[in-house]
């Protein structure tokens, strides 16, 4: 999924997207275990905890999305891929869906089922999708992008 040295303006930016990127997608990936936990056994501590990992994952989301930003549509010398600016799209919907989850968190605790589960399995399909279209492009644009 990692883009190539190349492709990047800094080297120091790509270390921190590569470190940095996948944290929000385990976080929301472990809220939507809670999620589908908190709306089969109704303890509260598994919505709590769900509410505190799409917290977590957002503030974790804001960096590795900055950089990319800067990468997929500031003009620069370095060639963008359609499938980056894809990537770049899916994930801001993702997160945007993510934000709209923390409050439906934020609801009493019975309130707020089934909108979390659907919107914490919504996050993670935008999420998984980008990744996805950058794994296939890996194998289509040799040399452009690496696993």
């Amino acid at each position: 999924m990692t883009l190539t040295a190349t492709t990047y303006q800094s080297r120091f930016a790509k270390a921190v997207f590569d470190l940095l990127n996948p944290v929000p997608y385990g976080l929301f990936v472990g809220a939507l275990i809670f999620d589908i936990t908190y709306a089969t056994t109704g303890n509260v501590f598994w919505g709590k905890g769900a509410a505190w990992m799409i917290t977590t994952g957002l503030f974790f989301a804001i960096i590795p999305r900055l950089i990319n930003l800067f990468h997929v549509w500031l003009p620069s010398r370095n060639r963008v891929l359609p499938v980056e600016r894809v990537d770049f799209l899916l994930n801001l919907l993702g997160i945007l869906a993510a934000i709209a989850n923390a409050f439906i968190h934020s609801r009493d605790a019975y309130g707020m089922v089934p909108d979390n589960v659907i919107l914490s399995v919504l996050t993670v399909a935008l999420l998984s999708v980008g990744q996805l279209a950058l794994a296939i492009a890996s194998f289509t644009f040799k040399g452009a992008l690496r696993e």
